[in-house]
């Protein structure tokens, strides 16, 4: 026999839907559902931000740094060549393009900064994407080989306070000391572009050279500073990363230096991850706090129907039958908050960035500042397996909180109830 043609689930729901006022919903039932949908759907939207944040994140530092880099150990890379056939024949490799590399001193008039170089080919940038994808002044083509051109982040262009056609004077940590001292390497550079990858710490501090002119600025001759990898599946796995360079350092022996992107953002996501298993810990007891408002409802409904029970006992109602009677009003109870919680919290996480937006229009506040958060925007992504996560725990705590009202009804001795009616 199904659940539903039992006399257990008729007085269950008959009782979920009286109160001491007959109506569609009583009054504590309504608020244990909107309380416990309230917590669900806070879990729901801050684990969907959280997961938005880190592929957001993951996306821009991927779409500015190399998904994994070929090294020499120590060292320029002399045989870049060989170890760019290698990297290529690798399955899940897409591309491997040389590079250049140096932190530099940069200056314009008065001001100056520190930035990190980066020689590279402007036709091997463009099919990349990339960087060649978040220009916002200029092209990656207007690098030309003997032009001395540069391309700055934005933030690193407004801190030196120059623009597309200004100048600005690199000096490399590199030269020959001199009876007046260190004669560092330098040159002047005609700011060709512009680019904003929304992330500050690259828009703060990374300047891009052609490949030939950062290779003659900082007399490396026809050695490069390493090989670039771009993987297939780099986003959508981040652990392809760190297998396809374990192997490739596997192949090419100790004489080179391999990295990946997992490995030099480490900390960041490890952190992200640790965040994240926190909050779904700490707001899952909002979601018990709300279980609570169901342990309440349940013991006034046993306290107001004693006499109810009473009768079911005397016509052969056992201890267990009247378990079940309040088992399916507190699942009930349970299933809408947890059905409505998910909801709406999809719902909002859907539009999160159009709800910020509009309270940061009508506040004349700014929520998320790029310099503290890497971006200014707030993304989100619902996960399936978070919806279902999300879902158990809060049905689990909310069968835990039927089972003592249950049993108090259960309890209840037809004698003595009925004694008082």
């Amino acid at each position: 026999m199904a659940l539903r043609d039992t006399y257990e689930w008729l007085i269950g729901m008959r009782y979920l839907r009286s109160g001491h006022r007959r109506g569609f919903l009583s009054f504590i039932t309504g608020i244990s559902i909107a309380g416990l949908a309230l917590g669900v759907a806070v879990l729901l939207i801050v684990m969907s931000v959280m997961n938005g944040f880190e592929k957001e994140l993951r996306s821009r530092i991927l779409n500015v740094t190399s998904h994994a880099t070929l090294e020499g150990n120590p060292g320029p890379l002399a045989d870049w060549r060989l170890a760019r056939q290698q990297a290529l024949a690798m399955p899940g490799v897409v591309a491997a393009v040389p590079y250049v590399g140096s932190r530099a001193m940069v200056t314009a008039g008065e001001r100056l900064g520190g930035a990190e170089l980066r020689g590279v080919d402007p036709e091997q940038e463009r099919a990349l994407g990339g960087l060649a994808s978040v220009m916002r002044a200029g092209r990656i083509e207007d690098l030309e080989a003997g032009k001395w051109r540069v391309i700055l982040g934005r933030q690193l262009a407004a801190d030196l306070g120059v623009g597309v056609g200004g100048r600005i004077v690199i000096v490399v940590p590199k030269g020959v000391v001199t009876a007046m001292g260190l004669d560092a390497p330098k040159r002047a550079f005609t700011v060709s572009g512009i680019f904003e990858s929304g992330m500050y710490e690259y828009d703060a501090a990374l300047a891009l050279l052609h490949i030939r002119d950062a290779a003659r600025l900082l007399q490396m001759g026809d050695a490069m500073t390493g090989v670039r990898l771009q993987l297939a599946d780099a986003l959508a796995d981040p652990g392809a990363a760190d297998r396809t360079v374990r192997q490739l350092g596997e192949q090419l022996g100790g004489s080179y230096l391999v990295s990946d992107w997992t490995r030099v953002h480490a900390n960041l996501f490890r952190s992200i991850q640790m965040t994240k298993s926190m909050l779904f810990v700490i707001l899952s007891m909002i979601v018990a706090i709300a279980a609570f408002n169901i342990v309440a409802t349940l013991v006034m409904v046993v306290k107001e129907k004693e006499g109810d029970i009473a009768i079911l006992r005397t016509l052969g109602a056992g201890p267990v039958n009247i378990l079940r009677v309040f088992g399916v009003q507190g699942a009930c109870i349970g299933f809408a908050g947890v059905a409505a919680g998910i909801g709406l919290g999809t719902l909002v996480a859907l539009n999160i960035e159009w709800l910020v937006h509009g309270l940061e229009r009508l506040t004349g506040m700014r929520f998320l500042d790029a310099k503290v958060y890497f971006m200014s925007d707030l993304p989100a992504e619902v996960q399936l397996h978070d919806i279902w996560k999300v879902a158990l725990v809060s049905l689990l705590l909310c069968l835990l909180a039927t089972l003592y009202p249950a049993w108090r009804g259960a309890r209840v001795q037809p004698a003595e109830a009925l004694r008082h009616e």
